[in-house]
């Protein structure tokens, strides 16, 4: 009988498949669906550190408005006379909005996880050092199996180096760590100064997973209004690829586990990044493109490839096409286009 199970972070998955952080993973309802799919986990949709300084800049400016009235008791007294300190003030109603607005994401782990028999990741948008440590600890608190971080810094500051904005990873794990003791994930994009040598730092830190890699907002531009519009918001087939090429060079080099994400859209792609040394593969386009019903398919493909090649578990073939295993390392390593690579005389 054919075995799905995969282990991930320390924990058991019943499939290599895992919901990644989107829309669709962050109500009660969807999430069964996922699970009676056959998805191995799910990643909840992320918190964001700019929603919480929204709320905070909200509250503070919005003198009396009935959304926020019955969220905060005396919120309409306190906002009456600005005789009050601004600083204390301020610090108060930042207090209060991130409190409201994780009491929510709290609550809806809770909740999720009364319903869903599968682990179940919470997911934290943050790109600054802002106080993600103590809504981690309320998370752990609130019953989520693992954490994921997704740091995606830009560097786009000309005034800071490669080396500044490399270190704020390191501080937010640091942070984070010292108030959790569940499975920490970390989901990084590509931009390092030495991206395989950082990764492998960054495993050494005491993380649980690594998930390569994330797929940030990319700007396009209206020709005709002259406006600053969003690219492709949905991945594409063919960016499994590069995610493909740095889970064969850094399996077996790290100090934690593999997600593979980005670009897996069918089953065969999910195989050849497990092939490749992935623990799990994340899937989110492809559930926006095709509804839950493909992580059932995948899981079909799956389990049909590893009947044909007679495998009867994941470990049987994890692995198997990494850099470690190749007799030709550079099919991972060159970048040049080669004719002998691309099959074309």
């Amino acid at each position: 009988m054919i075995n799905l199970t995969t282990n991930y972070m320390g924990l058991t998955l019943k499939s290599p498949i895992i919901a990644g952080s989107s829309g669709f993973t962050k109500s009660v309802s969807d999430i069964k669906k996922i699970e009676a799919n056959g998805a191995g986990a799910v990643v909840l949709k992320s918190i964001f550190e700019e929603q919480i300084r929204y709320e905070t800049e909200k509250m503070i400016n919005e003198k009396s408005n009935a959304r926020i009235d019955p969220m905060i008791k005396g919120f309409d007294e306190i906002m009456k006379t600005r005789s009050y300190d601004y600083a204390e003030a301020m610090e108060y109603l930042s207090s209060f909005a991130k409190e409201y607005t994780l009491d929510s994401y709290l609550n809806n782990i809770k909740a999720i996880k009364k319903e869903v028999n599968i682990p179940v990741i919470a997911s934290v948008n943050c790109i600054f050092m802002y106080d993600w440590h103590s809504f981690a600890k309320k998370i752990q608190e609130a019953g989520a199996d693992a954490l994921e971080l997704n740091i995606y810094i830009l560097p786009s500051d000309l005034k800071r180096s490669g080396g500044e904005n490399e270190k704020m990873y390191f501080d937010i794990i640091e942070s984070v760590k010292k108030y959790v003791t569940i499975p920490i994930s970390l989901k990084v994009g590509y931009y390092f100064s030495g991206l395989g040598q950082k990764l492998v730092e960054l495993s050494n830190t005491g993380i649980s997973g690594l998930v390569l890699f994330n797929r940030p907002f990319s700007p396009d531009i209206d020709l005709d209004n002259f406006k600053i519009t969003p690219g492709n918001i949905l991945s594409s087939p063919t960016e499994y690829a590069q995610t493909l090429r740095w889970i064969a060079i850094l399996n077996g080099k790290l100090n934690c586990d593999i997600a593979a994400a980005t670009g897996i859209h069918n089953y065969e792609a999910a195989i050849k990044n497990i092939l490749a040394g992935a623990n799990a593969v994340q899937v989110t386009s492809a559930i926006y493109k095709n509804g839950f019903e493909i992580i059932s398919e995948m899981l079909k493909g799956i389990e049909s490839w590893m009947k044909k090649h007679n495998f009867n578990s994941i470990e049987d073939f994890r692995g198997k096409i990494n850099e470690y295993n190749l007799d030709n390392p550079a099919a991972f390593e060159r970048v040049q286009f080669m004719k002998l690579y691309s099959k074309i005389e």
